[in-house]
């Protein structure tokens, strides 16, 4: 569950999601400017049809776009679609990274966050593409979870990203230098 304002610091309207919304203005709502997650983790994005930069929004208390942009390299102000993060059990979840485009070059495997893909070793601080085994990962331009956020699910395009291009429609860069996955 998601509950949304309308203003900063849970002011203004407000309204509850448990289902993806593709455009808030839709609603009546210009933007989303605070937020909580009750449950679950969803993905908000800049702009309505889940365009844009995109965020990943777990448990907890958002009061205002500071709170949701975080170590973004990118300033989110609003939101203005969102939708559920199907995610699996952590136990469970499994991440292939390969150096070029379409599963080739040089390959590694994630089952557990990797604050530091250059510190594990891998050579290079691009990744050409992702095969997602199982469960929701976000991927960080800089190490730390800095930077440039992408989100990669497994139930999402069968867990297929040969390309930069298919991480989200705000994809700049290959840089990918941390990786975690989705919080519950």
């Amino acid at each position: 569950q998601m509950v949304v304002w309308d203003e900063p610091l849970f002011q203004g309207r407000r309204r509850e999601f448990t289902a993806a919304c593709d455009s808030t203005a839709e609603l009546g709502f210009p933007t989303v400017r605070s937020c909580k997650i009750e449950s679950g983790a969803w993905a908000g994005y800049e702009h309505s049809g889940f365009q844009g930069q995109q965020l990943v929004l777990e448990r907890g208390e958002y009061p205002s776009w500071e709170a949701w942009s975080g170590s973004s390299a990118y300033r989110v102000e609003r939101l203005c679609s969102f939708r559920p993060i199907a995610c699996a059990d952590h136990g469970r979840s499994r991440l292939m990274l390969f150096e070029d485009e379409n599963f080739q070059g040089k390959r590694g495997e994630l089952s557990d966050d990797c604050p530091s893909l250059p510190a594990l070793g891998w050579g290079s601080s691009a990744v050409g593409s992702f095969l997602v085994r199982s469960g929701a990962w976000v991927c960080s331009q800089y190490p730390g979870y800095r930077g440039f956020q992408y989100l990669l699910e497994s139930d999402s395009r069968a867990g297929e990203y040969k390309h930069v291009r298919e991480w989200g429609s705000h994809a700049q860069t290959g840089q990918v230098q941390s990786i975690r996955r989705v919080q519950q």
